[in-house]
């Protein structure tokens, strides 16, 4: 198993400083891996967070300012990333009626399609790779990586 002191050739000051480094070497390191994933695909991982989003709405049609508060990664590039996302047919468009300020999405069959397709093969590529952490080892992990981001 590599080591962060051996990946980064560093001495760290402490715990913490080597903790903060894993955490951003490592978040770095998935976020890679699940771009390389999702390239056969033809999407990147943030159009993926837009359908994901889209799928679990409990409306038909969201609103662009609701997917931007609800997207992983909080992307300025929304409207381009619905541009290419409604290029491939994996969204339909509308603007409000009332405020033309207001933009809609929502997904389509073709776009829930892919989804279904990526699901089927995300679970052997994805969480697979984490069945050396236990559930109780998970746990602890998403906590202190809460607690991380409720001292700010």
């Amino acid at each position: 198993m590599a080591n962060i002191d051996d990946i980064v050739k560093t001495r760290f000051t402490s715990d913490k400083h080597r903790f903060i480094t894993n955490m951003i070497y490592t978040a770095n390191w998935i976020q890679n891996q699940f771009v390389d994933f999702l390239k056969p695909f033809g999407i990147s991982p943030q159009q993926f967070n837009v359908l994901r989003i889209l799928r679990g709405a409990k409306e038909e049609w969201v609103t662009m300012n609701d997917i931007k508060s609800l997207m992983i990664d909080k992307a300025p590039n929304a409207t381009r990333l619905s541009d290419k996302l409604l290029d491939k047919d994996y969204v339909k468009r509308k603007r409000s009626e009332s405020d033309r300020r207001i933009v809609y999405l929502s997904i389509t069959t073709k776009g829930l399609a892919l989804l279904k397709e990526i699901d089927e093969h995300e679970e052997m590529s994805s969480i697979d790779r984490f069945n050396g952490i236990s559930e109780e080892e998970a746990k602890l992990c998403s906590e202190i990586i809460d607690r991380l981001r409720d001292s700010y």
